[in-house]
């Protein structure tokens, strides 16, 4: 019998058209996160290893072993300008899992953005290559390429499912991932999100003290003040 195949890789899936995404570009996280009921965010370890750009495209998915990147570098094979690799590696921290020349490949290739549950290296290099990172930490050790690993799959990374061609919107704050069967859902929600952060933020600049809404909000709960 043959030996199983190291790697499973799934070669396409539908993604998100250019304006859709860039109905997104330019979002807050934490205003699609209230569009999508308070949730979606990837656990707040995953963080940007450089200052780099805001950023929107399609999920990209890939999981790894432990120290080992041969499947990130497989996605290479499929990736599609716009995309996001999202890369699960279960949280090992004894390795590194990307670095400059990956990342500067997935640049080359299109890929807007890395995210990994696990570590990278060579982080000079990386903001040299210039596309926005996400990571745990940062390790010098080095990967090895052996598998296994599957490229195109539905992958849990950071606390959250992430399927092919979901949406991925990253900031300086963090990563969301919007299914993407809730995209025209969540669109019409994050209109009404960005109308009412609009009235919140006039409140500031007009110098009010409390929302409007606190007075009604403590009448409703009932409140026992104290010395």
């Amino acid at each position: 019998m043959a030996d199983a195949p190291m790697l499973t890789i799934r070669k396409d899936w539908p993604r998100l058209d250019r304006p859709t995404l860039y109905v997104f570009a330019g979002t807050p996280t934490g205003h699609l996160v209230d569009a999508m009921g308070r949730q979606g965010a990837l656990h707040h370890t995953i963080k940007p290893v450089w200052s780099g750009p805001a950023f929107v495209g399609n999920a990209l998915p890939v999981w790894t072993s432990a120290r080992d990147n041969l499947a990130p570098y497989a996605a290479l094979a499929v990736a599609r300008p716009g995309d996001v690799v999202l890369c699960a590696i279960q949280g090992y921290d004894q390795g590194s899992v990307m670095g400059d020349v990956m990342i500067g490949m997935f640049r080359n290739a299109g890929i807007v953005a890395a995210v990994t549950d696990g570590l990278v290296r060579d982080v000079a290099g990386i903001r040299e290559v210039g596309i926005p990172v996400y990571a745990t930490g940062v390790s010098p050790n080095s990967p090895f390429k052996n598998g296994p690993g599957g490229v195109g799959v539905p992958i849990t990374l950071g606390g959250v499912i992430v399927e092919p061609g979901d949406l991925v919107l990253g900031d300086s704050e963090g990563v969301v991932v919007c299914p993407r069967a809730r995209v025209a859902e969540v669109r019409a929600a994050l209109a009404e999100v960005r109308k009412k952060e609009a009235a919140m933020e006039a409140w500031v600049r007009d110098g009010v003290t409390q929302p409007e809404w606190l007075a009604g909000a403590l009448a409703e709960r009932g409140v026992r003040y104290v010395d």
